[in-house]
């Protein structure tokens, strides 16, 4: 058994993703453990068939059900990894993760892992979605699950954090080729961030992140974070999805990339503002 580190993975109906992810790790020989949220479909067969410790736990958000997964589960390896159910470890990451060596990373808390986000088929390579790194590999017992966020989940490390930029995870929901069920997903998320943004406004709620431009990948995106919020409400969309189609290239994505680009960064930004008018008329 791998003594090095271990895996955290979250589920719900995940059946037609969970096969790909446990078998792109099968051979990393390490513990997995798995926190369902209440599957009706093959998840927690699948999970059992790969010998995962699964825990189920009512959802609420992302990051509480990441900090309850970190606390709950009894790690005994010095590093946790975790990820999405819909994402894939490449043969490029798996060759890291299977020659990484603890005595190299002394002085190291978390390594940010690269991540290629592929919508309806297509890889969604410019818009600012590439190169996009994510903290998914942590000390096990120092890293935690940043809970002043509502709805964007994210892993915080106290100390020195490093990049691994070659290799990669795939993070594709195959659920998302229905649209349909992509825009019932993201008016739940929108309530939930708008939420957070009026909370932060009120003074209810902080960011724990300080916002450092060459700080690392978190701490810069906490940065533009906090510019965002004081961007008026039903321009700021435009103005973001303009940088993301004009600036960032993202019109190089094609059709289906250009779908994405406008959903994800007008018609949502769009919808949350929306939601956070209608909160504030009713105080």
């Amino acid at each position: 058994m791998n003594k090095k580190f271990s895996f955290i993975i979250l589920t719900f109906n995940e059946e037609v993703h969970l096969l790909r992810l446990l078998s792109s790790i099968r051979d990393l020989n390490a513990e997995i453990f798995i926190l369902d949220s209440g599957s009706t479909d093959k998840t927690l067969e699948i999970a059992e068939s790969f010998n995962a410790f699964v825990k189920i736990n009512p959802f609420v958000n992302h990051p509480k059900q990441w900090d309850f997964a970190i606390n709950k589960f009894n790690i005994k390896t010095p590093w946790t990894i975790a990820l999405d159910a819909d994402q894939i470890v490449t043969p490029e990451l798996l060759g890291l993760l299977y020659n990484f060596n603890d005595e190299e990373y002394k002085g190291i808390n978390g390594i940010y892992f690269n991540r290629k986000n592929y919508f309806q088929g297509k890889w969604i390579r410019f818009g600012g979605y590439y190169p996009l790194y994510l903290l998914k590999m942590f000390r096990t017992g120092i890293g935690y699950s940043d809970l002043n966020e509502n709805m964007d989940h994210r892993f915080i490390t106290s100390g020195k954090t490093t990049i691994w930029k070659n290799g990669h995870l795939i993070e594709e929901n195959l659920k998302e080729n229905d649209l349909e069920f992509w825009k019932t997903k993201h008016e739940r998320y929108s309530d939930l961030i708008a939420i957070e943004e009026l909370e932060k406004e009120q003074g209810l709620r902080k960011q724990t992140l300080k916002g450092n431009f060459r700080g690392n990948p978190d701490e810069q995106k906490a940065l533009f974070k906090k510019l965002w919020l004081k961007l008026p409400l039903g321009i700021r969309p435009y103005l973001y999805f303009s940088y993301r189609i004009i600036f960032k290239l993202g019109i190089l994505d094609g059709k289906t990339g250009f779908r994405f680009h406008y959903l994800q960064g007008l018609w949502f930004r769009l919808l949350v503002d929306k939601k956070i008018r209608a909160l504030k008329s009713r105080l």
